[in-house]
């Protein structure tokens, strides 16, 4: 078993089970061939995609990332995928709200302010009563709505397919016009890349505020950065197409916008969840059971 970590942070791992410490990224021990479960180092992605052939034993791939489009498609034939759902729910959650507090109440601008010591006091919106779509509601969506809720908001919830409570995808030109802040938090997948583009933003109502913690594909940039300049809609992004951000992109400029570097999942809160989870896994994998997050595509 490749692990990322050292092993003693499990907790209580089965017994039975051979565990090294690798980052592939780095050196490829000679035990490669014998590997049968594997735990990629965090955000590594389409890197490890080289060394994945070279596990001739390998049954599981276990991610720390609640996305896998960097590494799916090199997953070999008959290995199992796992993500890592409910590792970042608590941390991703919290930067959503972040994002959104911070640009409804104009923290950027407070900051700035600071800077210059100049006193701004005004009037700011609040999340209090407005109108909040949820586009993607998997646990990450979920875990957004819980702290949501007692900001006295309403919440609207989308998904691939409609189920009780929660509407479909192909909704979305209905519910976008009534909507205040509208939170991206879906999968990149072909279905959702590119899902924002110029139709999507003009059917947002004016004033709107777009957060992505999703995946910065997931928005055609040049119709966000349309949409900004033209002061119809405001935006916080926590990823962007492309990753790292360029130091001359036209986003670092477009007005109304809050942009974070891709720390959606980077908090305190991620490490004692991967562990648990890794070893749950583990424990499944050892006595045979299903294992959890095999990955579908779902959201």
């Amino acid at each position: 078993m490749w692990l990322p970590f050292d092993p003693a942070e499990l907790g209580d791992p089965p017994e039975g089970l051979r565990f090294e410490v690798v980052d592939p990224t780095e050196h490829v021990p000679d035990s490669v061939g014998e590997v049968r479960f594997y735990v990629p180092p965090y955000q590594v992605g389409s890197r490890v995609g080289e060394v994945l052939p070279r596990m001739t034993s390998l049954e599981v791939v276990q991610t720390l990332t609640a996305g896998v489009d960097n590494i799916r498609a090199h997953i070999p034939d008959g290995v199992t995928l796992c993500n890592g759902r409910g590792i970042h729910d608590t941390s991703t959650a919290e930067l959503a709200l972040t994002l959104i507090l911070s640009s409804l109440r104009g923290v950027p601008d407070f900051v700035r302010a600071q800077g210059r010591h100049a006193w701004t006091p005004g009037w700011r919106p609040a999340l209090a009563d407005k109108r909040v779509l949820l586009v993607g509601y998997g646990a990450i969506g979920e875990a957004i709505e819980r702290r949501l809720l007692p900001f006295e908001v309403e919440v609207t919830r989308v998904a691939r397919r409609s189920r009780e409570g929660v509407h479909g995808i192909d909704e979305l030109p209905g519910l976008l016009p009534d909507a205040d802040v509208v939170v991206l938090v879906v999968p990149l997948t072909d279905e959702t890349r590119g899902l924002v583009d110029a139709g999507f933003l003009a059917a947002m109502k004016d004033g709107a505020l777009l957060v992505n913690v999703a995946r910065g594909a997931v928005v055609d940039t040049t119709a966000l950065v349309e949409a900004l300049d033209a002061g119809r809609i405001r935006a916080a992004l926590d990823v962007a197409d492309p990753e790292p951000l360029p130091e001359d992109h036209a986003l670092w400029d477009a007005p109304g916008l809050l942009i974070s570097p891709h720390v959606g999942g980077a908090s305190s809160a991620m490490w004692p969840r991967a562990h648990r989870l890794v070893r749950d896994q583990l424990h499944r994998y050892a006595a045979g059971e299903p294992l959890w997050n095999i990955m579908s595509g779902a959201y």
